[in-house]
């Protein structure tokens, strides 16, 4: 079932409105007895200064009484509540229509390695620097013990918070140490975590030590990055007034956002782990595709047929950029995925089919066919196989 949430905000908006109009209306009734109240109270202290008697304020609480059964808060309440509770009904029946609570039919029985699932649950935690709560879960799923997740983000972290800090120190050591594989992946997170301590030298004003911080670890990088050195070198003659520089936006914040959420690419990287947490991105999927998946299996069931017998789903599954990690190439024939034993090769008019559906409309590789989507004949020795 696709999810309306147009419809869901729209019901939502309905039922803050009316409860907005049943609240207001609400204070302003109990305002509205609140002053009658204390009207009667003060015209009660009032005679109870006279000998009168208790005649007056008998006669007091009378009109008191008068008073409240005219503004009748019960009625003047029962017109706003009732078209809230009506607002309310229809907002659940929406919930209701849009949300389905039984998912158990949209997803294949798979036998797991709950040892497995508990790691990557664990290390989810711990990516995320939730370590107590990692710890916690370890302990309570009976797991093995957890160093060995644990220790590589719990020092990411460490470094993560000296950054907040402006103290570059354990990060500059984290990518000395890993200076050579660093290389090979082709990260300027060295020169970035260098400049940030250079310009930090030059806001104390210390040109000297700036310049010799510069030969010493800015040098090395001056062959490949020779106009950034440049710059910085620049930066020299404006020491002590660097904030009113053509280099200002040397100082910003986002630099220091920048090289943290970079060190976290290189850590995770490094550790042969994903940016992104594979459970979230699982889930967040998951839930993309839920609704197709719901909705096929309505189909199916309709049509007393097991979908999840399938090799493949009949159905695209269509899911955000995001989730796309690497290039594939579906059919347009056969709807089947391209692989080793079935290799996408494009036809003379550039149109691509895969080699299995050329096989087919060629009667085995043995005559010449025309292209499916242009009348261009084609056979099969003039087919290239494509490379994604």
């Amino acid at each position: 079932m696709e999810l309306n949430t147009n419809t869901i905000k729209d019901a939502f908006d309905r039922v803050a409105k009316k409860q907005k109009l049943s609240a207001s209306k609400t204070q302003e009734v109990i305002d509205q007895v609140g002053h009658e109240i204390v009207q009667a109270l003060e015209n009660l202290n009032s005679t109870m200064t006279t000998d009168e008697g208790a005649g007056p304020a008998k006669s007091i609480l009378a009109d008191l009484n008068k008073r409240l059964t005219e503004v009748s808060p019960a009625s003047q309440l029962e017109g706003s509540q009732k078209e809230l509770n009506v607002a309310l009904g229809k907002y659940g029946k929406v919930i209701e229509k849009a949300f389905i609570p039984d998912i158990a039919k949209s997803y294949r029985n798979v036998e797991f390695d709950m040892q497995i699932v508990n790691q990557i649950i664990a290390t989810h935690f711990y990516r995320q620097g939730l370590f107590d709560l990692g710890d916690c879960f370890i302990d309570e799923a009976g797991a093995p013990d957890s160093s060995a997740l644990k220790a590589p983000f719990l020092e990411m972290y460490q470094i993560l918070e000296e950054l907040k800090a402006k103290n570059l120190e354990p990060a500059l050591k984290w990518v000395s140490v890993h200076h050579d594989r660093l290389c090979q992946t082709g990260s300027t997170l060295e020169l970035k975590l260098h400049r940030l301590q250079f310009v930090e030298i030059l806001k104390k004003g210390d040109r000297n030590e700036a310049l010799k911080y510069a030969r010493s670890y800015l040098a090395p990088f001056a062959a490949v990055h020779m106009c950034e050195i440049q710059k910085l070198m620049a930066c020299l003659l404006w020491v002590g007034r660097l904030e009113s520089s053509p280099y200002a936006e040397l100082l910003s914040s986002p630099h220091w956002e920048e090289v943290s959420a970079e060190l976290t690419q290189e850590c995770c990287r490094l550790l042969g782990q994903s940016y992104e947490s594979p459970l979230y991105v699982t889930i967040a999927a998951g839930t993309q595709g839920l609704p197709t998946l719901l909705k096929l299996a309505n189909v199916m069931a309709a049509k007393k047929q097991e979908w999840q017998t399938m090799k493949q789903l009949p159905v695209p599954v269509d899911l955000g950029s995001e989730f796309q990690f690497h290039s594939i190439f579906v059919c347009p024939v056969s709807r089947d995925q391209g692989s080793e034993e079935n290799p996408p090769m494009m036809l003379p008019c550039g149109h691509v089919l895969c080699k299995q559906s050329i096989s087919k409309l060629s009667k085995s590789n043995t005559r010449i066919f025309k292209c499916p989507y242009c009348p261009v004949e084609a056979n099969v020795g003039n087919c290239r196989q494509l490379y994604f």
